[in-house]
C-alpha cells in the first residue's frame, strides 16, 4: 500500500502490541536459511516465495493459517535462524517508527525437542521450547542495542494443543524478568475452554503468578468467546475483538472497564474476520466511542503489509486524524505489559514526541 506523497500517515513514534513473530519473518531470510540447511523449497526467488506466502484477497482463517506451512519448517529447529528472525524483527519495527513492541509466538512451534507432536514434520533435534524463548530473547536484546527499539515477548498457547499450555505459563514465569511480559491464547475460537480445560488451568496459574494475559477472541468467533476470555481466562487485553459489538451489554461493560482491544485492520479484512469494506469496519464504532485500542499488523509477512499500511487504511477509509493516532498510541503504551516504571518512561517518550503535556486527557 502506497504512502501519501511518500510520507507515512503518522510519522511519529508508535507502539505495537499485536504482531506474531512467526508471521513477520523476512522471506529473504527463509531463502537464506533453506539454502544453508539444505532444505528444498518449491520456489527459488523471493518474489515467488512472496506469491506463495501472501494472502492477497479476503480468505478464510484456515486458508491464512495454511500459509505458515510454506516456510515455518525452514526456521523451526535452527538456533541461528530463530535468533536471526528476532533480531531482524526489531530492525524492521525500528524502521517503521515503533519504539516499543510486544511480539507473540508459540515456543512449541519453533522447537524440535520435547514437543508432542513435532510441528512442521520436523525430525527430532535438540531445541526445546525453553531454548526457543532464550534464543528469541537474545535476538531481541541485540536488536534493541543496535536499533534502540524495545521488544518484549508474549508466549502463545494454542487452542488445539491444550497439553502445551501449562508449559507455556511456566516459561512465562521463568522469563518474566528476562524479556517475556505475558501469555496469550491463539487459534480456532470454536475450541472453548469447557471442551479444552487445559487452557483454563494455565490461565488460572498465570493469574496466581501475576503473569499478564491477553487472548485472541472475537476475531472470527462470536462475542461469547470474548466474554469467556474476560470472565473465565481473566484477560487484561483482547486480541482483535471485532465481534464484541454483537453483544452490546458486553461491549458497554468492557468500555466501562477500559478494556484494551488490539485491532488489526488489514488482517481483519484478509482473514475474513470483518467484511471487506473498510468503511463499514467495527473499528469505526470503537473510535466513535473513544474505546481503548491500538493499531497492529498481526502477520505482516502474510498480508504483505507494514504498520504504516494499517495506519494508511484507517486514515483513508475511516477518517482517522493525527489526534486519534496520538490517542491510540498513548492508550497502547498505558495498556502495554511492561513493569510500571518502564511503562511510565515509554509514556513520557510519547508525550515528548507528540508535544503533549503528561496530564493531557482525550
Amino acid at each position: 500500500m502506497a504512502e501519501i506523497n511518500g510520507k507515512p500517515a503518522f510519522d511519529k513514534p508508535k507502539v505495537e502490541l499485536h504482531v506474531h513473530l512467526d508471521g513477520a519473518i523476512r522471506l529473504k531470510t527463509v531463502l537464506d536459511v533453506a539454502k544453508r540447511r539444505g532444505i528444498s523449497l518449491p520456489v527459488s526467488t523471493e518474489e515467488e516465495l512472496k506469491e506463495l506466502c501472501t494472502v492477497h484477497e479476503p480468505a478464510t482463517l484456515t486458508e491464512f493459517l495454511g500459509k505458515f506451512s510454506h516456510y515455518m519448517h525452514v526456521i523451526a529447529g535452527d538456533r541461528e535462524a530463530i535468533k536471526r528472525i528476532a533480531y531482524e524483527f526489531v530492525e524492521t519495527k525500528a524502521k517503521e517508527g515503533v519504539i516499543y513492541v510486544e511480539a507473540r509466538y508459540s515456543p512449541h512451534f519453533l522447537a524440535n525437542k520435547g514437543v508432542e507432536p513435532l510441528p512442521w514434520d520436523q525430525k527430532p533435534g535438540d531445541i526445546t521450547p525453553d531454548d526457543v524463548v532464550d534464543l528469541v530473547n537474545q535476538g531481541f536484546k541485540e536488536g534493541e542495542q543496535a536499533f534502540k527499539t524495545k521488544a518484549r515477548s508474549i508466549l502463545c498457547c494454542m487452542r488445539h494443543m491444550p497439553n502445551w499450555s501449562m508449559e507455556v505459563v511456566e516459561l512465562c514465569k521463568k522469563y518474566h524478568k528476562d524479556g517475556v511480559v505475558a501469555i496469550d491464547l491463539a487459534g480456532d475460537e470454536s475450541m472453548n475452554c469447557e471442551s479444552y480445560p487445559g487452557h483454563k488451568k494455565a490461565f488460572e496459574e498465570a493469574v496466581r503468578s501475576n503473569v499478564h494475559r491477553t487472548v485472541h477472541a472475537g476475531e472470527v468467533g462470536p462475542a461469547s468467546v470474548v466474554r469467556e476470555a474476560v470472565e473465565v481466562l481473566k484477560a487484561e487485553r483482547i486480541g482483535h475483538g471485532y465481534h464484541t459489538l454483537e453483544d452490546q451489554n458486553l461491549y458497554k461493560q468492557l468500555l466501562q472497564q477500559n478494556m484494551h482491544f488490539e485491532m488489526c485492520p488489514v488482517s481483519s479484512r484478509l482473514t475474513g474476520a470483518c467484511e471487506p469494506d473498510f468503511t463499514k469496519h467495527p473499528l469505526i464504532t470503537f473510535k466513535k466511542d473513544k474505546a481503548n485500542y491500538s493499531l497492529n499488523t498481526d502477520d505482516p509477512t502474510i498480508f504483505n503489509s507494514t504498520l504504516n499500511s494499517d495506519y494508511e487504511v484507517v486514515q483513508k477509509c475511516m477518517d482517522f486524524t493525527e489526534e486519534e493516532f496520538k490517542r491510540l498510541n498513548i492508550n497502547a503504551a498505558k495498556s502495554c505489559f511492561l513493569p510500571e516504571k518502564e511503562r511510565e518512561t515509554l509514556l513520557n517518550q510519547l508525550y515528548e514526541a507528540y508535544g503533549m503535556r503528561k496530564s493531557t486527557s482525550f
